[in-house]
Order: structure tokens, then sequence, then C-alpha cells
């Protein structure tokens, strides 16, 4: 054993397995493509209350994920050992709009394909990815479900509603009925044949028809 050896640290070793160049222009990047998802994200979000925390948790996931990944391709030993690191990690947080997990796995994907130096399809695929989720999910048509409120006097206020209801859209379905002494409640689900509500004014003068009320919403109903 020489006089090196007994100050040889691995540590140190470590320190030159991926390049100064090679790191920023990975972090960089990903920064780059973090605050291009967050951007989307902003557009595309259709849910009730907007979280400005997740937006900037993609920025960082993106980022984060890229430097995972090079520590783990410069040494094969390090990615053995941060498999079992990763594995224990648990997280707690509720997801509450579907498209958050595509937004998730989206920013993970992207700091991996950056990592391992593909960054053509890192860019490409991220661009692709983006435009379609603004065609698809700011489109509006009048197809969108709506729940219409409607409150009547009696049964045969009621019947008159509905049946004028049904003549008006392409489809009406009953999704609630609360019947009290005196009133009626009914909370209708229907779809519009064209982008016009109209036809909401003529209903809530059908005699008997205390209040109509129109609501969008995303189509997940429970109950």
């Amino acid at each position: 054993m020489t006089f090196n050896d007994i100050f040889k640290s691995s540590f140190l070793e470590n320190l030159a397995s991926v390049s100064i160049l090679d790191m920023v222009l990975a972090l960089v990047l990903a920064f780059g493509l973090g605050v291009f998802i967050f951007l989307v994200y902003q557009k595309t979000f259709s849910g009730t209350m907007y979280s400005s925390s997740f937006g900037v948790t993609l920025i960082a996931l993106t980022m984060i994920t890229t430097l995972v990944i090079l520590a783990v391709t410069s040494n094969v030993v390090l990615s053995l050992g941060m498999v079992g690191a990763l594995s224990i990690v648990r997280f707690r947080t509720a997801i509450k709009e579907p498209l958050d997990i595509a937004f998730l796995f989206w920013s993970i994907a992207a700091g991996i394909v950056l990592a391992a130096g593909m960054i053509p399809l890192a860019v490409v695929g991220s661009l692709l990815i983006g435009m379609t989720l603004l065609i698809f999910v700011n489109r509006k048509t009048h197809r969108n479900p709506y729940i219409v409120v409607l409150s009547c006097n009696g049964q045969e206020s009621e019947k008159k509603a509905v049946e004028f209801l049904s003549g008006q859209v392409q489809r009406c379905t009953v999704k609630s009925k609360t019947v009290q002494k005196g009133s009626i409640e009914l909370n209708l689900e229907i779809r519009l044949k064209e982008d016009d509500t109209g036809f909401l004014n003529t209903l809530s003068e059908i005699e008997g028809v205390n209040s109509a009320v129109l609501v969008s919403y995303n189509g997940d109903y429970m109950g």
C-alpha cells in the first residue's frame, strides 16, 4: 500500500464523473422544459381551484428527475443504491384532477429523457404533448354536458317543463329529484343541440316553474 492509497478517496474520484458542461446544459434544458410544462398546465387547467404550487412542482420535478438520472447514469453502483433509497419514499398528497397525473408523468419523463442525452426526443416530444393538450383540453363544444336545476310548483308544471326541455336539447336525463310539499326540484343532465342557451328564458316563463338554473360541469357525477 502506497502513500497515495492511504489518502485515496472514492468520494473525490466521483467529482469528475459528470462534467460541469453536461450538468449545466442538462439542468438548464430541464428548467426550460419545466417552464413549458408549467405554462401548458396554466392554459389547460379546468378544475375548481388553481394551485400555483403544483405548477412550480412541475418545474422542480423535471429538474430533480434530471439530477437523479445524471447521477445514476454516471455510476452503476450508485444506481442500485438510489433505487433502494427512493423505494422508501411515500407521497400522501391526493391528486384531485385526473389530468394532473399526466403532467406529473410528463415532468418525470422529460427529466429522464434529458438526462439520458436524448435532447431532441425530450424537446420534440414535449412540444407535441403540449400542443395535443392545448388542442383537446381547451376544446369547447356544444356537446359538453350541462346540469339544469329546475324548481316547479307541482307535477303538472314539472311534466310541461321536462317535455319542453327535451324538445330543445339533444339529450335530457334526470339525475336527481327532490319532492317537498308544494315544490319539486329536478337536476337534469342535458346536451345542447347548438351553442345557444336562450331556451332557458322560455323555460323559466312556463306556468308553475319557479326557477331554472343552467350549470356547466365536467361530466363526472357521483350519486
